[in-house]
């Protein structure tokens, strides 16, 4: 008899094929979809961020509607936590596990484990480095999030129309996310010939990604170096931010408004961001931040639970690249869903879409 390690090395291959043509929720089965009770643990990184939260209640939900039990984890920036609680969920005979990351490289052992329990193993949203024990890999385009963000730089600033030279400070996410590589590649395909050719300037002289990463995408992490920047600008002005999160786009906007910024003879410059955070589009429709890159994590949430479901009753999953999304052992099979650029002209979609209500957005 098959394992269901064999079965994912076939639906793997055939998908190749496809493409080049902490806290616990309620664990009580509510369906009794064909899945026969199974049980799906999710691990996510941190519940300090609205992003996460949504997250993890969303692929509850879905799995739940397709008849699944599950047992939800929250890492809170632990990676050790996270080792610890993903170690545990493959003890107590999960059937599959949905993980986003906090250390991409952190868990090569604890997937030795589920691998050899026969335990799916889907990378959410952050694809896990240096394992063969990842089966697949749910998550938004990602360079089309930074360039998104570059898009919009470039044309509240007029770069395309030659206007120009402006002053410009780059931000990235953290340096143990491999989402982050794929967001500033993204943004720099974009921004990198306006760099070239001086319309942009990066007066810190800090351009190297591993000199603007930001641990765990942390806020105030981001508003000290900010902070750090600015001192030394000398009365130079500054336009434009490229922030690849929410989060990290309010610490930066702190730093900005504590050296005067926002004022009628020093406006704030462009700020962009990502996930659609309530405070993020506040301060959109208040004027603050500039930009955010809306990614519906209902939808996402969707995609991991109908991948778990197709595999765990012996169908492939449909995946968009298979190929493409190489963590160092293998690439792994990718579901990518398209993101939205979201700003003061068009963040109604966001009500449109019951993401939010307009009282939650007053």
């Amino acid at each position: 008899m098959l394992d269901r390690r064999t079965v994912l090395a076939g639906a793997a291959s055939l998908a190749l094929t496809l493409s080049a043509c902490g806290l616990e929720s309620d664990t009580s089965d509510t369906g009794s979809g064909s899945s026969e009770g199974g049980t799906v643990g999710i691990a996510m990184p941190t519940r300090s961020s609205d992003r996460w939260l949504t997250d993890g209640k969303s692929v509850v939900a879905n799995l739940k509607a397709k008849g699944y039990k599950t047992k939800l984890v929250y890492g809170d920036d632990d990676p050790k936590a996270q080792v610890a609680q993903i170690e545990k969920l493959v003890g107590e005979g999960v059937d599959a596990l949905i993980i986003a990351a906090i250390d991409n490289k952190s868990l090569n052992a604890v997937l030795k484990k589920a691998a050899d329990a026969d335990i799916l193993v889907i990378a959410y949203d952050r694809l896990i480095m240096g394992t063969k024990n990842v089966d697949y890999y749910v998550s938004f385009d990602n360079e089309m999030v930074g360039r998104m963000q570059a898009h919009h730089i470039i044309e509240k600033l007029g770069l395309d129309k030659g206007k120009g030279p402006f002053n410009i400070e780059l931000f990235a996410g953290s340096p143990d996310d491999n989402n982050t590589k794929y967001f500033f590649d993204g943004s720099m395909a974009l921004l990198q010939p306006y760099l070239d050719s001086k319309q942009l300037v990066v007066p810190s002289g800090q351009t190297e990604l591993d000199k603007i990463t930001t641990l765990r995408w942390d806020g105030p992490t981001a508003e000290k170096r900010m902070n750090r920047v600015l001192s030394k600008y000398a009365g130079q002005k500054l336009d434009a931010v490229l922030s690849p999160y929410d989060g990290i786009s309010r610490g930066v906007l702190s730093s900005l408004h504590s050296h005067g910024y926002g004022t009628t003879i020093k406006p704030l410059p462009i700020v962009t961001g990502q996930d659609a955070e309530l405070e993020s589009v506040k301060s959109i429709i208040a004027g603050q931040q500039s930009e955010t890159v809306y990614k519906d994590v209902r939808k996402l949430g969707d995609a991991a639970a109908t991948v778990v479901d197709d595999v765990l009753n012996g169908r492939t999953p449909w995946v968009d690249n298979a190929i493409g999304y190489k963590n160092g052992v293998k690439p792994v099979p990718a579901v990518l869903l398209q993101p939205t650029s979201v700003d003061k002209s068009n963040y109604e979609i966001l009500i449109k879409d019951d993401y939010f209500t307009e009282d939650e957005l007053k």
